[in-house]
């Protein structure tokens, strides 16, 4: 069972968020959170609703009226559900860094150049010297 399952009947959802099952009811028909659904058209309740109702009487308390907290959730939602895809994103991007032949690696050219070499590959070693002035007056 994970957080997301559907388990609690409304008067445990209820018991556990510290509200009477009318006030879920009502937050249902708000849109604040909506439980899913038996096939008999009874609510269940995740933890994570549990959880966000919970969140939404505390934010009641504070003085924020439903429509505050509506947006404030709906924000939320929308933050968890971008963070789970830019998550999805850069692991498809690593996965594909790493199964893609021929990937670049950058090194220092003789000139200080940036110089782009194929994996595996060493950059071209010189032996000359070369003598660091920094800038600026000449003695």
């Amino acid at each position: 069972m994970d957080e997301l399952s559907p388990v609690f009947p409304i008067a445990v959802a209820a018991e556990l968020a510290g509200m009477h099952p009318q006030t879920l009811r009502q937050y249902d028909r708000l849109s604040l959170v909506v439980p899913r659904r038996t096939a008999g058209q009874s609510r269940r309740y995740s933890m994570r609703d549990v959880v966000q109702l919970r969140e939404i009487a505390r934010m009641s308390a504070e003085g924020l009226n439903l429509e505050g907290i509506r947006r404030i959730l709906e924000l939320e939602n929308q933050v968890t559900s971008l963070s789970a895809r830019v998550r999805e994103l850069e692991a498809a991007l690593a996965d594909e860094m790493l199964a893609r032949p021929g990937r670049r690696v950058f090194a220092a050219g003789e000139s200080g150049d940036v110089v782009s070499l194929r994996a595996g590959t060493r950059a071209k070693k010189s032996n000359a010297v070369v003598v660091w002035r920094p800038f600026g007056p000449r003695d």
